[in-house]
């Protein structure tokens, strides 16, 4: 994304907004700004300077929320890896979940906390871009990989018999190969086409950090090629993964109701149910911002609603997957005992 001169920005909305991108003169004042720009140029993120009696407050919440995402989703980590019994598809995809969470919420959290205490709000231009880039690569591969969790699910409760052959260690490896690609690959294509939109000269996000909808705002053309682009890649990766999701669960419902075991009852619909709040924590703010229009969207909603998913939902995560979770307290007594005994 690079700035426009004001005088070009006023042939754009003399002449129309696309022609004078076109105009030999424009075209080189633009390559020269988008040097500078890129070199010197910087953001400023305004986040929740409306509410300034409210930011100590929100710096003290997020910071604690972002603790706690941190000590439990490493907890999870370790713990899947340092017990035997928790070396099986649904911990392995559990702790690339958690390190998803700890990489997405690195990716803006303590930025959002550096500009909360204190009134200095910029970003660079190269900091933005990276910014952009992993907030969108993370969040579309926790999406697809979600959907692997859902279908590993679906084989444990409905296919029992063939669950070893059909996730297989290799390819657990490679499902969770393939939700990091795609998600940094769609980030790559989509994060560098919001990117080239040419701003006229305006730095100022109108949110805490950089996300595709707050800097189309800023654009002076017409950007409904990047909004639909936005819609439709939200369609792929929220729409279609929440319906494989959907599915996946009604597959396991209609088998659940035919267990006549009380234990088996209990024990699948503890585990499938903690995966249905997760994905309803997480899908349910992302389609409230994804799936309209930039200029659909009421800003400060929009901010509270970025604070939930990047911000309460990875913290919560943790928890809900190890609540009442056997697998996970038998680990850690197990571990706690393995350390008296050294």
């Amino acid at each position: 994304m690079y700035f426009l001169p004001q005088s070009v920005c006023k042939g754009l909305t003399m002449r129309g907004r696309t022609f004078s991108l076109y105009d030999s003169s424009g075209i080189e004042r633009i390559r020269k700004m988008k040097e500078k720009n890129a070199s010197s140029g910087y953001f400023v993120l305004l986040g929740f300077s409306n509410w300034p009696h409210l930011e100590l407050v929100l710096f003290v919440v997020v910071l604690m929320f972002y603790l706690m995402t941190l000590i439990g989703n490493l907890f999870i980590i370790f713990l899947s890896y340092l017990d035997s019994h928790l070396h099986t598809p649904m911990y392995f995809f559990l702790s690339n979940l958690s390190f998803l969470d700890l990489c997405y919420t690195t990716s803006s959290i303590p930025q959002l906390l550096f500009n909360l205490q204190g009134p200095e709000k910029t970003i660079s231009y190269a900091g933005c871009m990276i910014q952009l880039y992993f907030v969108l690569a993370l969040g579309t591969a926790e999406c697809v990989l979600l959907v692997v969790m859902s279908y590993d699910r679906y084989a444990a409760v409905c296919r029992p018999l063939h669950y070893t052959v059909l996730m297989h260690p290799r390819f657990c490896h490679l499902l969770a190969v393939a939700s990091w690609v795609s998600g940094f690959t769609t980030s790559a294509l989509h994060s560098s086409f919001t990117f080239w939109v040419p701003l006229c000269g305006h730095r100022q996000v109108d949110h805490f950090f950089c996300e595709v909808p707050a800097l189309l705002r800023l654009s002076c053309v017409d950007t409904h090629a990047n909004e639909l682009t936005l819609m439709v890649m939200s369609f792929i990766f929220v729409i279609i993964p929440l319906i494989l999701i959907l599915s996946s669960y009604g597959a396991i419902a209609q088998t659940v109701l035919r267990m006549q075991s009380t234990t088996g009852l209990q024990k699948v619909f503890g585990t499938c149910g903690a995966h249905l709040m997760v994905v309803s924590l997480f899908f349910i703010p992302i389609m409230c911002i994804y799936l309209q229009p930039p200029s659909g969207n009421s800003q400060d909603q929009g901010k509270f609603i970025a604070l939930f998913y990047t911000v309460v939902t990875p913290s919560l995560n943790p928890l809900i997957y190890t609540l009442r979770n056997k697998d996970v307290k038998g680990a850690v007594k197990r571990l706690m005992g393995w350390g008296r005994e050294m």
